[in-house]
C-alpha cells in the first residue's frame, strides 16, 4: 500500500510568498511530496527557480498553455487537481481571496481552486494581508464563504507587516501550516489503512 501524499501549494500575490520555499522544504521533511503554482503577482516576490528546493516543480500561467494546442491536449489545472491529494493556498490575498469566494478563475492557481472537488479532498487557505485589508468587511464574507464551500481557513496573526503597520493579517506561521496538513496527511493514511 502506498502511503504517497501530494500537496499543491498555490502562491499568490502577498509578501508571505517569501516563505513559500520554508513552507515547501518542511513538507517534504514529512515525506510529502510538493509542486507549487506560483502567480504572476507572486513571482514578485519569489524567484521560484532559484529559491525553491530543487524537488519542487513549480507551475506558472504560462505553463497551462504550454501544453495545450488542440482538443485532446492535456489540460494542466485540471492534471494538477487531479495530482493532489490537498490543495493549499498559501498565501491567499486579499484578491486571490475574492477570486475564490466569487468563483473567478483568470489565472492557473484560480483554475485549479475552481476545479477542487470540495468535500471530497481537503482545501486549506492560509490569508496574507495588510490589517485595514483584513479588516475590511467585505473580507469576513469571503472567508464565511469559503468555509461554507468546505474550505479549512488557517487565520491570519498579528504582528508588524512587511509595510510597518501593527495588526492582524499576517500569514500563520510555517509551523503552523504544517501541522494541519499532516493533520490531514495521518487522517489520509489511517483511512486507507483502515479500509
Amino acid at each position: 500500500m502506498s502511503f504517497e501524499y501530494h500537496v499543491l501549494v498555490l502562491c499568490t500575490g502577498s509578501v508571505a510568498s517569501l516563505k513559500v520555499p520554508l513552507l515547501c522544504q518542511q513538507l517534504m521533511a514529512h515525506e510529502v511530496l510538493v509542486r507549487v503554482v506560483a502567480t504572476d503577482s507572486a513571482a514578485n516576490f519569489l524567484e521560484c527557480e532559484t529559491e525553491m528546493p530543487e524537488d519542487v516543480k513549480v507551475f506558472r500561467d504560462k505553463d497551462e498553455w504550454a501544453s495545450w494546442n488542440k482538443r485532446g491536449d492535456p489540460v494542466l489545472h485540471i492534471d494538477l487537481m487531479k495530482w493532489a491529494d490537498m490543495m493549499v493556498v498559501a498565501p491567499a490575498s486579499a484578491n486571490t481571496l475574492a477570486k475564490l469566494a466569487n468563483g473567478l478563475c483568470d489565472n492557473l492557481a484560480t483554475c485549479v481552486a475552481r476545479a477542487w472537488p470540495l468535500g471530497k479532498k481537503p482545501a486549506i487557505f492560509a490569508p496574507a494581508m495588510n490589517t485595514n485589508m483584513w479588516n475590511h468587511p467585505v473580507t469576513k464574507k469571503q472567508v464565511e464563504t469559503l468555509i461554507s464551500w468546505g474550505y479549512s481557513e488557517i487565520p491570519p496573526v498579528a504582528k508588524q507587516l512587511m509595510c510597518g503597520d501593527k495588526g492582524e493579517g499576517a500569514m500563520a506561521e510555517v509551523d503552523t501550516i504544517i501541522e494541519k496538513i499532516i493533520t490531514y496527511k495521518i487522517e489520509r493514511i489511517m483511512s486507507d489503512y483502515f479500509h
